[in-house]
């Protein structure tokens, strides 16, 4: 007996030095980033306008299962809103603070066979738990639903109140966009009792196809197919299932662009067995590893947005290949990527600003994949995508702006695509009229002339002199003279649309009349109030050119003196009810942080006579317009680059150029953030006597040596370092 205790006694003592070893060890864990997970709130942006989501991702992967509240409807683009407690069911894709329904693959909804009928669409709202990799929720019913994912593959748990319960499966179900019938064709096979295969042909914002297997863990019973409604091109059915005494069923989806048996390769894969709290705890691995490239020191708040930004902002691009590296191109063939990378959900007219500047700095291995994926677009289709969706354009917004996404990497040193190809697409894709561009009218006029482009005039004319700057800028560097002085005149463009008399850009029909009446500070946008301008007015689109001629705007509008004025003008006139429709939202006089052509005018302040002034205004839009409740974000999250904007306003620099190696530097919102980067190094910004009053800078040092320019380079941030701002109130001398 006595050896008995004292092996229990020597037992006992081991295990507690393991629970304080084990203790330690997550401490440490904690304090290196590597469980940034616990302070992301997914709800943030899930009310009002930030359109995202609280379903379960991978970071960049190609589903995110969660539940859909509606199918249709501006406040449901990600087919989820905070305040609603109805449900249709559990659908597999969508994407994140879009404007415009899409995806919704593949519904289905678990329902208690004896409850009552009229519960099977509602849930407890206090029930609703999510982290990243995992959202669950409890019907009235009283179902539980629970769900992660891997990168391609949806896991579904269902625990029902008895031991039967049926599963509704649609697989008609879509989030919709000014559309009824979304699928065109369909053809699903029921393989075996488990087993059920297929694809859907849909027609929404974009045309595409999805493969898919389900695969359930128990046989179901005899389906019984509901009745096809008037639009219906796909079916529904009711599965019925024996749970036995655990009243567990467990489901698993796999998508594939290619096949259903793309599909199968990436079920077996992904997920080859049933265990599904491993393939959450595999998930949230893979966030925590992810979101510990930064660690920060700040509130609970303050930490609480900025990992929420963090984790919002990797919800996508999404590698929509196959684990074996296949995908279906834009021409609706079947390849193989480079890597095995090819990325969809490029919303390039919002990503390019921040998004992908951020990306290149915190995740720089996925650039090469990112630009390989757009020239292998362009070979497909003749020019560079504009706003792709598993793989297919919808031509969404306007530019070409995967042209300064493919310079941003050239400059910053990335080698992995072929930069001769780089070019030859960006010069076709600026020469050969397509659908998002009309080269002759644009080159025969020096713009576009409003009465032969009757939509959007001015703000094309301004955001293809941008992307025809960035044409010049790289095929100088690659010794192409002729073409680089063919883009750097047309990249002037935009000063043949200034009105010396209102000091804006102005409409301008062939004859080179102005647009009359004009009305600086009412917003246009092509669905809802049509005219010169996109989601935005003369006052906001005025900054446009400024992305890469700061210069040559000062010299428009008569010096540095004169263009601070304008900024200040710019942010005290006052907006007349601004329409969130047409992208006037989070609005400070004429600055409308809702919407993405704005997101740098803030940073302009540091090329002014007074960069204190914008410094006072960032720090004003963070706590204003930033939150960590669901209408936390105000405006459309647009797959990352509101998130981003945070990200980066909080460490004190922007891409005022997004093409360019400048970060403009601004005021830091946080007391430290350490970047931990891809290559080893570390990079750690810090905020010295910064308060609740001392908001702006007043020097900042790279490495102990004062920065004399408004900037910092990429090279210097990826080198790694310490940056120090020294933090101010902004009427200190």
């Amino acid at each position: 007996m006595f050896h008995l205790f004292l092996n229990s006694l020597v037992s006992r003592k081991v295990q507690m030095r393991i629970f304080l070893l084990a203790l330690c060890l997550i401490a440490l864990s904690a304090a290196n980033g590597q469980n940034n997970a616990r302070f992301v709130n997914v709800f943030i942006g899930t009310d009002g306008t930030g359109h995202t989501f609280p379903g379960p991702s991978m970071p960049f992967g190609m589903v995110q299962p969660g539940p859909d509240n509606r199918e249709q409807g501006w406040n449901h683009t990600s087919g989820y809103q905070y305040q609603d407690s109805v449900l249709m069911g559990f659908s597999q894709t969508r994407f994140s603070g879009t404007g415009i329904n899409e995806m919704g693959d593949i519904l289905l909804l678990p329902f208690s066979e004896t409850g009552d009928v009229t519960f099977r669409n509602r849930y407890f709202k206090n029930s609703e738990k999510a982290v990243p990799g995992y959202y669950g929720v409890t019907k009235k019913d009283q179902v539980k639903v629970e769900l992660t994912c891997s990168e391609r593959v949806a896991f579904h748990r269902y625990t029902f109140p008895e031991e039967q319960g049926k599963v509704l499966i649609d697989f008609q179900h879509g989030l919709r966009f000014l559309t009824d019938s979304l699928v065109l064709n369909s053809e699903v096979k029921i393989e075996d009792e488990r087993t059920i295969s297929g694809y859907c042909h849909t027609k929404n914002w974009v045309e595409r196809k999805y493969f898919f297997v389900v695969k359930f863990d128990i046989p179901f019973g005899k389906p019984e197919q509901t009745a096809r409604r008037k639009y219906d091109n796909a079916p529904r059915y009711i599965l019925p299932f024996q749970c036995g005494r655990q009243k567990v069923l467990l489901v698993k989806i796999a998508l594939s662009t290619v096949n259903a048996d793309g599909a199968e390769l990436n079920l077996k894969t992904e997920i080859p067995g049933w265990n599904f709290d491993q393939v959450k705890a595999d998930a949230e691995k893979a966030w925590n590893d992810l979101l510990g490239r930064i660690d920060i020191e700040a509130d609970g708040k303050q930490r609480e947005i900025f990992y929420t930004s963090l984790y919002h902002f990797m919800l996508q691009p999404s590698n929509i290949a196959d684990v074996d590296g296949k995908y279906r191109g834009a021409d609706d063939k079947i390849a193989t990527a480079p890597g095995k990378e090819y990325y969809s959900t490029l919303s390039i007219w919002d990503i390019y600003r921040g998004a992908f500047p951020l990306l290149q700095i915190l995740f720089p291995e996925k650039t090469d994949g990112i630009i390989n994926s757009m020239l292998l677009h362009h070979k497909a289709k003749g020019f560079l995508p504009i706003w792709t969706a598993w793989g297919q354009d919808n031509y969404c917004m306007i530019g070409n702006h995967a042209i300064p996404m493919i310079l941003s990497a050239c400059n910053k040193g990335f080698t992995g695509f072929d930069k001769k190809e780089a070019l030859r697409a960006m010069v076709e894709t600026s020469t050969i009229s397509h659908i998002n561009s009309d080269w002759e009218l644009y080159n025969k006029y020096g713009y576009y002339p409003f009465d032969k482009l009757d939509n959007e005039a001015v703000s094309r004319t301004l955001e293809s002199g941008y992307d025809d700057w960035c044409v010049a800028q790289m095929a100088a560097a690659l010794g192409d003279q002729p073409t680089a002085e063919i883009f750097h005149r047309r990249a002037n463009y935009y000063k043949n649309l200034y009105d010396p008399d209102t000091r804006l850009f102005r409409g301008k029909d062939t004859k080179g009349n102005w647009r009359t009446p004009f009305d600086p500070i009412t917003a246009t946008s092509p669905m809802n109030n049509p005219g010169d301008y996109t989601e935005a007015n003369a006052w906001q689109y005025f900054w446009t050119p400024a992305q890469f001629d700061v210069d040559g705007m000062k010299k428009l509008l008569g010096g540095t003196e004169a263009f601070t004025r304008q900024l200040n003008d710019f942010f005290t006139i006052e907006a007349k009810n601004p329409n969130k429709f047409l992208g006037q939202e989070a609005m400070i006089g004429q600055y409308a942080h809702g919407n993405e052509p704005g997101h740098h005018i803030l940073y302009l302040y540091a090329f002014s006579g007074t960069p204190r002034v914008g410094q006072q205004y960032i720090h004003r839009v963070i706590n204003e317009f930033h939150n960590n409740t669901p209408n936390g974000m105000i405006g459309n999250d647009d797959c990352g680059q509101m998130s981003a904007w945070y990200i980066l306003s909080s460490l004190g620099f922007y891409p005022v150029n997004p093409a360019g190696n400048e970060y403009v530097l601004g005021a830091p919102q946080l007391k430290k953030a350490t970047l931990h980067l891809a290559t080893g190094k570390k990079f750690t910004v810090a905020a010295k006597n910064i308060s609740s009053q001392n908001i702006c800078t007043d020097k900042a040092f790279l490495n102990g040596v004062l920065i004399e320019n408004p900037y910092i380079t990429y090279r210097q941030i990826m080198n790694g370092g310490n940056l120090v701002f020294e933090m101010v109130h902004p009427t200190a001398n």
